[in-house]
């Protein structure tokens, strides 16, 4: 329901107001998405949960790299459809990767 009220505010402050909300929105978003789902299932849950290093540097990881190319795809004041698609692409890049979220972990712990 949080996305849909961003992706609202995001079309109406970037098509119809033409004001630069959609950045803010975005990045606001993600950040609400993020701390919000957490602490809500730590609140909600019937049992201790145990939390890793793992998912918070993951998806951090990814998460920095995905707004450092929104910012520089936002240097010039526009989004051109390659920079659009480079966006896509790194969140395709994410949605493969925990494919092998699991191994990776594995490997990662092991290996340090």
């Amino acid at each position: 329901f949080r996305s849909t009220q961003s992706t609202g505010t995001s079309v109406i402050g970037v098509f119809i107001s033409e004001s630069q909300v959609g950045v803010g929105t975005i990045i606001g978003s993600a950040v609400f998405n993020v701390l919000f789902v957490i602490g809500m299932c730590a609140v909600f849950s019937k049992e201790l949960l145990t939390l890793t290093w793992w998912p918070l540097f993951r998806d951090v990881t990814f998460y920095s790299i995905g707004l450092t190319i929104l910012i520089i795809s936002f240097l010039d004041q526009e989004i051109f459809w390659y920079e659009a698609l480079c966006l896509f692409i790194w969140y395709l890049c994410y949605c493969l990767f925990m494919k092998i979220n699991v191994p990776c972990e594995k490997w990662i712990s092991k290996n340090i």
